[in-house]
C-alpha cells in the first residue's frame, strides 16, 4: 500500500516520498484514514512504529484550507516532555514541505518573547508541553478557543509524570465540538478510561500487544555485583560495534559519575537530563546526532520522544523500576525495521524483582550473557544444562554436609566428659537454604547478599562445630 492511498493529497504525498518513505506503518493504515474522516481516536501503538506520522500527515491535509488568526491557533498537540514536542514539530516541517502552514513550539528552557512572537502572527498548529503553555495562556499570550483539533501524545507517559490535571484544565479551555485524538504506548484500563475523558464516541486502534518488544531488537541480560557495573559497560562497548548508543540511568546524579568514568577511560559521551537547561540539552542532543559523541547518558527524559536514526545500541545501566519503562527505553533502537542491539545490567538485590517485573510484562525471559576475559558470552542456551548442574549439586552438597557432620561428632567424642552433653550437627542437619534465581548458574556472579552457598560450600567450619 502506498500513502497516496490512504486518502492524502498529491502534495502530502510527493513530501512523503521526498523523506524517502514508501509504504505506511500498521499504525499509520489504520489511523489516518479515520483521522480525514473527523472521528476521534483512541490509538495505541509502541514507540518506532510511526505514531507520530499517524496524526501530523492528516492533519495536515485538514489545515491545509483555511487561515490562522493571531494568537488563535487552530489545533493543538500535548506532548510530556520537551524531546518529544521538539521531534513532532520537526516531522511537522518535513512533512508540511509543499503546504504553507504555520507552527510555533511552546517548551520550557526556551524564550518567551520569541514564543510570544510566533503566537502573535497566527498558527496553524501549536504543539507545546502543558505547563508552557498554561504559563502562556495565563500571561494572556494565547487563546484556545478556536482549536478544531487537539491531539494528547503519550497519555500514559502524561499520567506517570502527574501532567494528567493540566491536561484536563487545557481540554476545559477548547471548544466542545472538536476532534480529538487521544494516543499512548498501552491501552490499560486506566488510560482508557482517562481517554473517556476527553474523546466522543472514539474509534480504538491498536496495532500491537501492550508491552511488546520489537523483534529487530536483540535482548540480553547480565548479573554482577554493585562495584563491577561500570567495569561490565566497558568491557560490553569495547568487545560490540557500538556505532552509537543510549545509556540509561535510574537517577540524575549517576548520570554524572558515569560520563566522568567513561571520559576517564576514553570513551566520549554527553549528559541528557531534566535538570540541565534547555539549551544545554539541545547542545548534547545535536551533538549525538550528529555523531561528534557516540554515547549519550540519559534519564528516562529520553526515554520517549528520542528519535536517533540508525541508533545500534541502547544500555539500561540501571534496571527500570518500572517494567513499561523498558520497553520503551529499547525502544529507541531496532526501529523502522533496522536491527538493534539492547543489554541491561543488573546487581542490586531489588533487581531481581524488577527483572521478574519486566520478564512477565513482556512474555518470555531476557537472554543471559556473562564476561570472561573482557568477552561477551552468550549462556541462555545453557539454561537447561545449568538447571540440571543445579540438581546435581544440591545433591553433592548433601553429602558434604553430612561429612562434615561426622567429622564434627568424631571430634567431640575426643573431647572432655564435660563436653559430651554439647548438641552436636546430625546426619539429618540440612544445608542453608538456597535462593533458588535465574542466574544460579556457578558462572554466574550473584548480587553479594544471593549467594546461597551452604556450608560446605564456604571451606569454612564454625567454631562450635570443633568444640
Amino acid at each position: 500500500m502506498k500513502f497516496s492511498e490512504l486518502g492524502l493529497s498529491n502534495e502530502l504525498s510527493r513530501a512523503v516520498a521526498d523523506l524517502g518513505y514508501i509504504s505506511p506503518t500498521p499504525i499509520q493504515k489504520k489511523s489516518i484514514p479515520i483521522v480525514l474522516m473527523g472521528r476521534d481516536i483512541l490509538g495505541s501503538a509502541q514507540t518506532g512504529t510511526g505514531k507520530t506520522a499517524s496524526f501530523t500527515l492528516p492533519m495536515i491535509d485538514i489545515l491545509a484550507s483555511g487561515r490562522a488568526k493571531a494568537r488563535l491557533p487552530r489545533s493543538l498537540i500535548l506532548a510530556p516532555t520537551r524531546e518529544l514536542a521538539a521531534q513532532v514539530a520537526d516531522s511537522f516541517e518535513n512533512f508540511s514541505s509543499y503546504h504553507k502552514l504555520s507552527m510555533a513550539l511552546l517548551i520550557g528552557g526556551v524564550s518567551f518573547a520569541d514564543q510570544n512572537a510566533a503566537l502573535s502572527k497566527g498558527v496553524d498548529v501549536l504543539i507545546a508541553t502543558p505547563g508552557r503553555l498554561l504559563d502562556h495562556f495565563e500571561r494572556g499570550k494565547v487563546l484556545l478557543n478556536d482549536v478544531k483539533i487537539l491531539v494528547i501524545d503519550e497519555a500514559d507517559r502524561m499520567l506517570d509524570m502527574g501532567f494528567i490535571p493540566d491536561v484536563e484544565r487545557i481540554a476545559g479551555l477548547l471548544p466542545r465540538m472538536r476532534q480529538t485524538l487521544f494516543f499512548s504506548a498501552t491501552l490499560s484500563d486506566d488510560i482508557q478510561k482517562l481517554g473517556s475523558k476527553f474523546v466522543m464516541n472514539p474509534k480504538i486502534v491498536e496495532v500491537a500487544p501492550p508491552a511488546t518488544t520489537a523483534d529487530t531488537v536483540t535482548q540480553n541480560l547480565i548479573w554482577t555485583d554493585s562495584k563491577s557495573k561500570r567495569k561490565v559497560l566497558r568491557d560490553i562497548l569495547r568487545h560490540e560495534l557500538v556505532k552509537n548508543a543510549v545509556v540509561f540511568c535510574n537517577r540524575k546524579r549517576d548520570i554524572s559519575i558515569l560520563v566522568k568514568s567513561l571520559t576517564n577511560h576514553g570513551f566520549s559521551a554527553v549528559a541528557l537530563h531534566g535538570d540541565m537547561t534547555q539549551s544545554a540539552r539541545l547542545e548534547a542532543l545535536q551533538r549525538f546526532k550528529d555523531g561528534e559523541v557516540p554515547l549519550m547518558i540519559a534519564s528516562d527524559v529520553a526515554a520517549r520522544g528520542l528519535d536517533i536514526a540508525d541508533l545500534s545500541h541502547v544500555f539500561n545501566f540501571d534496571v527500570p523500576t518500572h517494567a513499561e519503562d523498558y520497553v520503551h527505553r529499547i525502544g529507541r533502537t531496532g526501529r523502522a525495521g533496522k536491527s538493534g542491539r539492547a543489554f541491561t545490567i543488573a546487581a542490586s538485590k531489588d533487581d531481581h524483582k524488577y527483572v521478574s517485573f519486566i520478564e512477565t510484562l513482556i512474555g518470555k525471559p531476557i537472554p543471559l550473557i556473562k564476561i570472561i576475559d573482557g568477552r561477551v558470552i552468550d549462556v541462555d542456551s545453557s539454561r537447561v544444562e545449568n538447571a540440571a548442574k543445579t540438581d546435581d549439586e544440591k545433591t553433592k552438597n548433601k553429602a558434604k554436609v553430612r561429612k562434615f557432620a561426622g567429622q564434627a561428632q568424631k571430634s567431640a567424642s575426643d573431647k572432655p566428659a564435660k563436653l559430651d552433653n554439647t548438641k552436636l550437627v546430625t546426619e539429618k542437619s540440612k544445608p542453608a537454604a538456597k535462593i533458588k534465581n535465574r542466574n544460579r548458574d556457578s558462572e554466574l556472579p550473584s548480587p553479594p547478599d544471593c549467594s546461597g552457598n551452604t556450608l560446605a560450600e564456604t571451606g569454612h567450619v564454625p567454631a562450635f562445630l570443633s568444640r
